[in-house]
């Protein structure tokens, strides 16, 4: 008899090539990459933050989007919700394993976008100019 295969083989073939238009992982990169996604996932590198943290740590946020946002983080298994019994609870959110994993990468990407903004904006107008 055949030894049976770990759960990740039940995925379909090729789900873990972003490239192809089936694949699940499309779903995680949209999360992780989009506007708010990175810079939540960045604003908990260093430390768990309470819910106001992160909303005053990633300015123009909305509660809502915030809201939203940390919860599919959550469920993509990236970020960790952890309540104490207080009166009123305390909520923090920090960074699971596989979403500290994550947030070295996506930090040189911040870092990349920080250092050469002012070239980008400059090739944005020659472009725009020329056009």
């Amino acid at each position: 008899m055949a030894a049976e295969k770990p759960a990740t083989s039940r995925l379909p073939e090729g789900a873990g090539d972003a490239f192809r238009e089936d694949c699940p992982g499309r779903t995680v990169l949209d999360h992780v990459t989009s506007r708010w996604g990175v810079l939540i996932l960045a604003s908990l590198r260093e430390r768990p933050l309470r819910f106001y943290e992160v909303r005053d740590r990633v300015g123009g946020i909305s509660e809502k989007m915030l809201s939203q946002n940390l919860r599919i983080l959550g469920r993509d298994g990236l970020v960790a919700r952890e309540v104490e019994p207080a009166l009123p609870p305390k909520v923090s959110y920090s960074l699971t394993p596989l979403g500290q994993e994550l947030a070295h990468p996506l930090q040189s990407l911040i870092d990349w976008i920080s250092a050469c903004t002012p070239a980008i904006v400059e090739a944005q107008r020659a472009h725009d100019t020329a056009s």
